[in-house]
């Protein structure tokens, strides 16, 4: 920038001089020389100005741009760090249904059913939340390599390469696979 300025500067000399010469020599054309001579230093202050104005745009400009930067840099630290607060939130009460349990003295048959029933409830409820989804083939479901993972193949009455049982849920997150479901699928006739 300052070499800019001792070449405007050099330029503004060398005409100034230009100027004075043409003048000696044609004393006629000196008035005409200094109007030149002044709207060439006012044009000169105008551009500096100028310059000055676009130097303190360009430096706030960049000055925000690493403000946002930084900003984004921090929420994305932040939503790492705490992804799995959702999902935590709905998993305490099934944990506090579970401890309570732990603590009935006097258990029957029918209470601990209806306590594992409520929890179970709970839990899924916490999965539907969290977009936590099963993957649970019916019998006669095509098999899908990219949902289901087929542990070996049985003779059955059905097509080739169809679900015969599940031996294992898989889970999505989303619409990204968690687990795979395990299943067992037909040999073919």
């Amino acid at each position: 920038m300052q070499e800019q300025d001792k070449k405007t500067e050099q330029d503004i000399a060398a005409t100034e001089a230009a100027a004075a010469e043409t003048a000696q020599a044609n004393p006629e054309l000196d008035a005409t020389a200094d109007q030149n001579a002044q709207s060439k230093d006012q044009l000169v202050a105008e551009l500096q100005a100028k310059v000055a104005e676009l130097q303190d745009v360009f430096m706030r400009a960049k000055a925000e741009g690493e403000n946002i930067r930084r900003r984004a840099q921090d929420d994305i630290a932040k939503a790492h760090k705490f992804a799995i607060e959702g999902f935590a939130e709905a998993m305490v009460p099934v944990k506090d249904s579970l401890e309570m349990a732990l603590k009935v003295e006097t258990l029957s048959i029918d209470s601990l059913k209806e306590g594992v029933e409520m929890t179970l409830k709970q839990l899924s409820s916490a999965f539907e939340k969290n977009r936590l989804l099963e993957v649970n083939p019916l019998q006669g479901e095509k098999l899908d390599p990219m949902k289901h993972q087929a542990i070996s193949m049985v003779p059955a009455e059905q097509d080739v390469n169809t679900v015969v049982t599940v031996l294992q849920k898989g889970y999505m997150i989303a619409d990204r696979l968690l687990r795979p479901a395990l299943v067992t699928v037909a040999q073919g006739k």
